[in-house]
């Protein structure tokens, strides 16, 4: 049995026991969240729209941090304007409890 579940923008395949790294959440380490259903599969069939939106999934965080740094470089020719900036996307890491 698998989620498709919507949060930060993005959708996310999910089971039972998997762990995903999901844009960064308003909660405390520790506590339980509840995330927006798309569709649910099992091994009868699907339940999508207003029926899978009436399913919960129930995730726990496990941690916060920063991604990856990413390294932005802008400049312009001929002029000797050179801009070199970094960025680290926040996440939280969440392990999905029950479908």
């Amino acid at each position: 049995m698998y989620a498709i579940i919507f949060t930060g923008g993005k959708q996310y395949r999910v089971e039972v026991g998997e762990e995903v790294s999901v844009e960064k959440l308003d909660a405390k380490v520790g506590d339980s969240v509840k995330v927006q259903c798309l569709a649910v599969f099992d091994g009868k069939g699907a339940v999508t729209g207003k029926d899978a939106q009436a399913k919960t999934v129930t995730a726990k965080v496990i941690e916060h941090g920063l991604g990856q740094k990413l390294d932005i470089f802008k400049y312009k020719p001929k002029k000797n304007e050179r801009k070199r900036m970094g960025h680290r996307q926040p996440y939280t890491k969440i392990k999905i409890t029950s479908i």
